[in-house]
């Protein structure tokens, strides 16, 4: 019966800790009744002689289970001291502690009910330590795994910051030095004209290198723009179905004239019934950097060839020149901030942001770049474009 009744006090008391949030008064008065009743208890049926010992040990199972740790060197002394000096009593003392079974029925009844509600109370009470135990384990793995996840992007980012810094600060690096050295000439130049007596052809030769370092300046500041937006922004473009020829006709008529002033021959082929699912924008500025870049590079008297191709799905364009080639180190970072600003064949200087702008650029297309290139013996470049969207059956008819 007295086991009963803990049972039915430790069940109020657990629900009132779990579910009311009373947990220290709670585990504070289960101690003290529990104890309390056992006391009672062992006088009254029978003493050693009773089930109740089996009770003690039960109930220091549940002061554990429900108990703080730093309470234990409290609650575990405590139970172990009183059930010793009740022994201590019944030995001295036997009178104190009478036999309370009448026949052998009641104690064996006694005792296997008391073996029965000690069994399921300890069944119950490891069950729920062993599940707290996995629960907490879980809990810690989960958390350990969440936090080395945190760690690694954290990391991650962390990379991701110092390779963007590191970018930042080379482009301004090479922005300051590109532009000091253009402006430097073009303040020269205007010292010239304004403090010196010239001859008209020596003023008319000034003007030409001052018109000519006033162009690189700007195209170096326009590809600087262009960057800058494409990452302050995003890269984002507007696919849709354009003609080759119509597209590419004007950019290579205004190329043709600015090659020719270096005396370089520039042809080109574009297949009038081409075309391709890109971006008009992206694409004009990807070929006006190659073809820029191929002008820069080639000497005078020298030739540059683009021309279109079908290759599967995708539109093959390719710009070739005979011009001074660059080396196998350079072709590897000439699309990145990591590659050397280099002066072309009638000392042009770039910002070295235009290949890095194409590579984004076509990326954004679903297209390809690359090139290939002996030193000494010219560069040709290759830009593949899918010729239409790939997520329909077939390209629309352009006329």
């Amino acid at each position: 019966m007295a086991s009963l009744i803990v049972l039915l006090i430790t069940v109020a008391l657990y629900y009132a800790s779990r579910f009311k949030n009373m947990v220290s008064i709670s585990t504070l008065i289960a101690n003290i009744v529990g104890l309390s009743l056992f006391l009672v208890n062992y006088f009254l049926n029978s003493g050693l002689l009773g089930p109740t010992d089996l009770f003690f040990l039960l109930f220091l199972l549940l002061s554990i289970a429900i108990s703080p740790a730093d309470q234990y060197k409290v609650w575990i002394p405590i139970n172990v001291t009183v059930l010793i000096i009740l022994n201590l009593i019944e030995f001295y003392y036997p009178h104190l502690v009478p036999d309370t079974y009448t026949t052998r029925s009641n104690r064996f009844v006694d005792h296997m009910s008391a073996y029965a509600v000690v069994a399921a109370i300890t069944y119950f009470c490891i069950h729920y330590i062993r599940g707290s135990y996995e629960s907490e384990k879980l809990s810690t793995l989960e958390k350990s795994k969440a936090i080395e996840l945190q760690n690694v992007q954290i990391v991650k980012q962390n990379e991701e910051l110092e390779k963007l810094n590191a970018e930042k600060n080379k482009l301004m690096s090479i922005v300051a030095h590109d532009l000091r050295s253009p402006l430097a000439s073009i303040q020269n130049f205007l010292e010239l004209l304004t403090q010196h007596e010239l001859e008209e052809e020596q003023k008319l030769d000034i003007e030409n290198e001052l018109l000519n370092s006033t162009k690189n300046t700007l195209a170096m500041l326009s590809k600087l723009l262009d960057w800058s937006k494409s990452q302050l922004h995003g890269v984002s473009a507007h696919l849709e179905y354009l003609n080759v020829q119509s597209l590419f006709e004007p950019t290579m008529n205004l190329e043709r004239n600015i090659a020719a002033r270096k005396n370089i021959t520039l042809d080109y082929y574009f297949d009038p019934s081409a075309s391709i699912y890109a971006d008009s924008d992206m694409m004009q500025l990807i070929l006006r950097n190659i073809v820029g870049n191929a002008i820069k590079f080639t000497g005078v008297g020298g030739h540059i060839m683009v021309k279109t191709e079908a290759q599967g799905n995708n539109c093959l364009i390719s710009v070739q020149d005979d011009g001074i080639g660059m080396s196998w180190e350079k072709q590897q970072s000439v699309f990145s901030l990591n590659v050397e600003s280099t002066f072309g064949t009638n000392n042009e200087k770039g910002v070295g942001l235009g290949l890095m702008l194409c590579m984004e650029f076509i990326k954004a297309q679903k297209g390809k770049i690359w090139l290939e290139s002996i030193p000494g013996s010219g560069t040709c470049f290759y830009i593949s474009v899918p010729m239409f969207d790939k997520n329909k059956a077939r390209q629309p008819n352009l006329l």
